[in-house]
């Protein structure tokens, strides 16, 4: 696709098409408050590209908002930590999985007009 926006979420940049899903990292400590199905919008947009144009923000776009809605909560793949001490001859293995948040993009709008419309 030639319509693309890149927004801030999570603490990450995710480069995000219209009709795809994406897994969000800090975006799930709202989990408990936002269910399936329900409706988000990111102002932070820093670009948007449609076709050969780009539009940069300064740190964001003011008039640009993704709209989406969450699919699921989910857990990453677990992160296993081992640690060895020789001398010691003691083991530890720790595991972490951190929960992320699932979501699908609907529509991305510049100026008030659906890129994918426009």
């Amino acid at each position: 696709m030639s319509e693309y926006a890149i927004i801030d979420i999570g603490g990450k940049q995710l480069r995000v098409e219209q009709g795809r899903f994406y897994d969000a990292r800090h975006f799930s400590s709202v989990r408990t408050v936002l269910m399936s199905d329900a409706k988000i919008s990111v102002n932070r947009v820093l670009l948007i590209r449609r076709g050969s144009s780009i539009n940069f923000g300064h740190p964001w776009l003011d008039d640009a908002v993704v709209r989406g809605r969450i699919l699921h909560g989910c857990l990453e793949k677990k992160l296993v930590i081992q640690r060895i001490h020789s001398k010691k001859k003691t083991r530890r293995t720790l595991g972490y999985r951190e929960s992320v948040t699932r979501f699908v993009v609907d529509s991305i709008h510049f100026s008030g007009k659906d890129l994918d419309k426009s």
